[in-house]
Formats: structure tokens, sequence, C-alpha cells
């Protein structure tokens, strides 16, 4: 390693010699960012894989060859045009917090401002110069310039930087066409106002800037939120694990956990990486691995999963593969994936965008060259003629569009109990043809609960002593019980249950087995605790985690409307059929881990499906975040909630479908909208450029087309 290299210490050392670094990149906007910085490193000398992730802004590099090539990988990416530096979680934190202060703030001035250069403008354009006086209008023109250049210049910046950047490097993105048309409106709009002109645009420039940043932001929020689902797992990655050697324990950080090595696992410590126990035994929390709602009981030789919680007590494992290469690190990078995948989504606005600039900029070009070239009128005339395409084409009434329909819709599906955290999630949900399904926690309630016909002899006894355990299954004896309990002193046997003496009796709460029903059928698929009374007939209490109460009509109308429906669950078979069967679901698949779940979103997609997820767990984190669009209960944990496109609270599944139902609706009136917008500039526009445009008929023009497009988007209050 070389000594001048200030970047190798960032490099992580591989198997078969190879080396990673994981770089922070400023600057990626776009698709088009992704294959150029991917283009330029994968190119480099033994370099066998560079991907960049567009939602954590994360790019991964693996090599074969010296450390300090980490150098020159990131000299690569910043002669693009780009920033890179080493990836750190706390600073790629604190960068997010201070971009979205930076953007906020942008926003809001260019919203003040907008706010109050359009009162001046209304004046001025309902108004002649000798209604309104000529000192009058020169006042308000100079109003409107110390308001609109300094809001220009502050909240430009988003663009005017990344312009430059690319610009410097000699390249081009769409952050170039946009800051050419707010320099131009501006400057023109200076230069009118200077040589005693009518008529100045400053209006135009600082509302297309206001709605731009709007778009900007939301998109920052849908990204950061997409960031922290990863950064969720990475946090569970990150901390110590307690290594035993010998009768010596010392912390060593998770990431440098390597195969053979002991570690010691406490109650309530996560397990650090995949391992197989080796002394101990205890109950562990799979679901979050799983989904299945139930602990899992280990002993010595048995394999363990990283992320599931030891519940019970300690446990000393053996190491069977190094943090990097575990099942917490698969999900990880599954996650990424999934994420890289979703980045090739273009959203319907993103389409109109990408022709709307081009178009635009190529009509204004070619109104300058005729009324210059062919009309021979001065340079200064033609110029303005061309400005003048850029304004009547503000994209007002094309920039509403959308952001008017979705922000009713988020609105009043917040109002029912739905939460929409990315822009462009009800676009996705109304293309939907498949909804893939979790079972626990997502169509049941998640938790067991007391079957009615275990209710009455025994359950106060039963209760007393449940309420000593923190077992899903004891917990909801006490959530069933609802009088006063016998104060007992009860020791928990591991492995087995509850035990404690009652008027002089011994009493036991578990296991089939332990409490001595030995002509009980077997119940290995059963969900049951027994309770045992010295010198009684043990009484048997049976559990099931219910359906939410309106799952099945879910699940019907679903099917009704056409939807291939299929379940995929990490619990046992048996549970996972009887749920299937109940709700006449025909494809199911049980017993999956997340590798398999994603696998079968990739089949589905690989069909040409546009799936639909939801789910409530980690096992699901991955395909919630690589589905064509993903919705969570607000229950679940909050790395699948992070992931998620959508979260939907209370305990019923109704909002599923109500969300399908605005987002198709939605659509809908989008597509309207947007017809609506370029029906006004296909009549706007020749106007513009033949020079017969005035302000007054471009401020009527763009005002009623925004109104229509506003009331248009307004019908969707007659679905809700």
């Amino acid at each position: 390693m070389s000594s001048a290299s200030l970047y190798a210490p960032f490099v992580t050392a591989g198997e078969g010699g190879k080396n990673r670094l994981v770089l922070s990149i400023e600057g990626v906007h776009c698709p088009a960012c992704i294959q150029k910085i991917e283009s330029a490193i994968v190119t480099e000398p033994d370099v066998t894989e560079a991907r960049l992730n567009y939602t954590t802004k994360r790019l991964n590099i693996i090599w074969n060859g010296a450390a300090d090539r980490a150098d020159g990988f990131i000299a690569r990416i910043n002669g693009l045009g780009y920033k890179a530096r080493p990836f750190e979680a706390a600073k790629a934190e604190a960068t997010d917090s201070e971009y979205a202060k930076f953007l906020r703030l942008c926003l809001g001035v260019s919203g003040f401002a907008s706010g109050n250069i359009m009162l001046l403008s209304f004046a001025l354009w309902m108004t002649t110069t000798q209604q309104m006086g000529i000192m009058t209008r020169e006042l308000f023109h100079l109003i409107s310039a110390l308001i609109a250049v300094p809001t220009v210049f502050f909240s430009g910046r988003p663009f005017f930087r990344s312009a430059y950047a690319v610009l410097s490097k000699g390249r081009t993105n769409m952050d170039v066409p946009i800051s050419l048309g707010i320099l131009l409106a501006t400057g023109m709009s200076l230069f009118e106002m200077f040589r005693g002109a009518e008529h100045v645009f400053f209006d135009s420039a600082v509302m297309l800037i206001f709605f731009l940043l709007i778009g900007r932001y939301l998109d920052f929020l849908a990204l950061a939120n997409a960031r922290r689902a990863a950064g969720d797992l990475v946090s569970m990655m990150s901390g110590t694990a307690t290594v035993l050697e010998g009768d010596i324990q010392r912390p060593v950080l998770i990431r440098d956990l390597r195969e053979g090595m002991v570690v010691l696992v406490g109650v309530g410590e996560r397990i650090p990486a995949d391992a197989t126990v080796i002394d101990g035994a205890s109950d562990i929390d799979t679901s979050p691995v799983t989904g299945e709602s139930l602990p899992v009981h280990v002993k010595v030789g048995e394999a363990l999963y990283s992320g599931t919680i030891n519940m019970a007590a300690p446990l000393k494992i053996r190491i069977l593969r190094a943090a990097e290469n575990s099942l917490l690190a698969d999900v990880i990078r599954m996650m990424e994936k999934a994420e890289q995948g979703q980045a090739k989504y273009v959203r319907i606005a993103d389409r109109a965008a990408r022709m709307y600039t081009p178009v635009v900029h190529v009509l204004a070009a070619s109104t300058f060259v005729y009324w210059l070239l062919l009309a021979h009128l001065p340079w200064e005339q033609a110029l303005m003629i061309a400005v003048t395409v850029l304004i009547i084409t503000c994209p007002c009434a094309l920039g509403l569009a959308v952001p008017v329909v979705q922000m009713l819709a988020v609105g009043r599906l917040m109002k029912k109990g739905v939460m929409v955290k990315t822009g462009d999630a009800l676009e996705r949900l109304s293309g939907i043809d498949t909804v893939m399904l979790d079972k626990t926690g997502t169509l049941t309630v998640g938790e067991p609960r007391l079957l009615d016909n275990a209710a009455g002899t025994g359950l106060k006894l039963a209760a007393s002593l449940a309420a000593h355990s923190k077992h899903p299954l004891s917990r909801a004896i006490v959530h069933a019980y609802e009088g006063q309990l016998f104060p007992l002193s009860v020791n928990e046997v591991q492995g087995h249950g509850l035990e404690s003496v009652h008027e002089g009796k011994r009493v036991r709460l578990g296991s089939r087995a332990w409490c001595g029903d030995t002509s009980a059928p077997d119940s290995a698929d059963t969900l049951e605790l027994w309770l045992d009374v010295e010198g009684a007939a043990p009484i048997r209490f049976g559990f099931a985690d219910p359906l939410r109460a309106d799952t099945q009509s879910v699940i019907g109308s679903l099917k009704a409307n056409g939807f291939r429906i299929v379940l995929a669950s990490g619990d046992r078979e048996s549970a996972v059929r009887e749920v299937a069967s109940k709700l006449g679901i025909a494809e199911w698949h049980a017993g999956m881990k997340p590798a398999n779940k994603f696998a079968l979103l990739d089949t589905l997609k690989g069909q040409g499906r546009k799936v639909l997820m939801v789910g409530d767990g980690l096992n699901d984190a991955p395909v919630l975040a690589g589905a064509y669009v993903s919705a969570s209960p607000a229950s679940g944990l909050d790395i699948a909630r992070n992931a998620a496109d959508l979260v939907y609270t209370g305990d019923k599944f109704a909002p599923v479908l109500l969300a399908h139902k605005v987002a198709k609706f939605s659509q809908r009136l989008v597509v309207q909208n947007f017809a609506l917008a370029i029906l006004y500039n296909v009549f706007a526009v020749p106007m513009a450029m033949a020079g017969y445009v005035t302000p007054l008929v471009a401020a009527i023009a763009m005002s009623s087309s925004s109104v229509i497009v506003i009331a248009n988007a307004f019908r969707l209050r007659t679905i809700l």
C-alpha cells in the first residue's frame, strides 16, 4: 500500500485478492449520470464491477490490484464533473440534512418572490402605459427586478451549480438548458427595463424556478426515505460483538467478524453474523428474517441467521460466515440491487419534461433565426420574440398537471389512513397487474390470539403464570384475561415453559410434553400452550394469528378486478396453506427467506408483471424496495416502512384497495391535465413565434390554463 495514498485506508480487502471501495457521489441527477460514471470506472484495468445506486448515491467498485488505486478512481469521477468521496454513514446523513435545508430555503425564497411578483405582474398585464402612467409602470418594473434578480441567483443555485459543474468538464445535462432559459429570461427582462420597454418577464423566470424546485425537493425526499431504509440495515451491521478468546472477552466491530470466531450473545442482542450454537439454549425471534410470529427454540449445533434476536438466555456461537457474507449483508445487497432497478422507472412528468425542454429551446432558437436572418428584424426585436416563445411556454399548466392531482390525492388518502411517501407511488400503483403478499402482520394481525373456546377453566391461573413471560403466546393469554391475577413466584425453565406453586400444588404452563399430556396428538404445527396443575388433567390453550377483519373481502375484490394474487411467507407450510385456503389464493409459497422472496419477485418481473408488494418485515424489505410499487402496515418494522412507497394505519386491509382506486382515478386526471396543457401550448406557441402575443394575452392564456388544470384535478374529491 502506497504511503502517499489518501484513500487506500477506506478500501476493504475481499476474497481472492479483490479490493472493494464504496464512494458517495454528489451531482447525480438521472440515469444518464449513472451510465456515464459506471462506464468510466468499469473500463479501468482490472475493475470487475462498478455499480452506482441512484437512490443512495453510492458507487461500489471491486477490482484486482493495489488498494492505492482508490485515488485514481476518485480523480476519474471528479474529472467527469461529479464529486466523489469515501462513503461514511455519519457524513452522508449530515450532507443529506444540509442539502435538505438548502433546498427548503431556495424553495421558500422562490415561492415568496413568485407570489409578490405575480401581484405586480397582474397590474402590469391588465393595464396599458397610458392607463397606469409611465413612471408608475417603470417603478413596478424596478420593484419586480429588485425581487427577481436576487431570487434568481439565490434560488437558482441548485440548477446553476449543476450546470457549471458539467460544463466546466466539457459535458452537459438537463440543468444546462434550464439554467439557460432562466438566465436568458432574466437578462432580457433587465435589458427591456433599462431601455424603457412596456413589458418585462421577471415573473416567468421566478415561477419557473419555483416549480422546478418543488419537483426537485419532492424527489430528494423520496430518495432520502429510500436511503433511510438502506441505512436501517447498515445500522444493524454497525456496532460491536463480544468475541471470546479463551477466558478473555473483547469487543470486535461486527464488520470485522470472521469465520471461526466465537461470540457471546446476551439476552436481547441481535445475532451479529450467520453462526451455529456451540453452548447454551435459548429462544430466538426469527420474525425479522422469516416472518414467523413465534420464537424458535435453539440448542447446540443449530444454525442462526444474522439479524435475528436472542430472547431468553446467553449463547455462545461460532461464526460460520464473515459479516459481509451473512444473510443480513445479502439483504443489504438485494436492497441496493432493487433500488438500482427502481431508478430506471421514468415518471410521466419526467418524460414530458425531457421532451418539453429541448422542443421549446429549438422553437425559440428557430424563431430567433427566422426573424433575424429571414425577416431582417433588429437583433433586439428578434431576440425579444424568441424570449417571448420561452415565456409563453412557461410550464405553469404543465408544472401543475401532476402536483395538484398528487397533493389532492395524498391529502385525501392521509385522512383515510394511507401515507404516500414517494412522488410517483400513485402513478406506479395505477399500473399494477399482480399483488404479492406477505402473511404474518399483513394479511393477519401479526400476533397470536387466544381462541374463544380456550377461555374458561384455568384461564386466571394461566394468566398469572404468563404475566411473567414475554413469549407471544403468554402475552396472548394475559391479553385475553381481564381480571385480577394470583400473586405467584414464577421460574422460567428454558425450552419448556413457566413453573410455580399455587395453593401447595406445582403448576406449569408450557409445552405439551413438559406438562405431561403424552396422549395428546403431535402438535408441532399448532399454536398451543398447556396448563398442568398437579393432580389434575392438563388444560390446552389454543391460539391463532387471525386474519384482519376485512382481508377476505379485499382479496375477493382484488381477484374480481383481475389481479394475480401471490402469497409469499416465511412461515410454516401448514400455516400458509391454511390462510391461502381461507382466502382462495391458489399461488402460495411457504418457508421463504429474503433471497427466496427476491428471486420470486425477479421471476414475476421477468414475466413482465408489475408487482404491488405488501409486507411488514425485514425479510420483505428487499422485495418492498424492488417491487413496481409497495405498501407496508404502520405496525411493520421500521425497515419495511422506510422501504415501502405507501404506509397504511389501522387494523384493516382495505386501505390497500382504496389506494389503488384513488391511484387509477388520479392517473386519469393527470393524463387529462397534460392534454389540456399541451392544447394550450399548441395554440399559444405559434402565436408567440409569429410575434402576435402581448403580455395581456399571455397572462390570460397562462392563468386560464392553470385554472382549468386545477379545476379538473378537484374532480378527485368526488370518489373520496
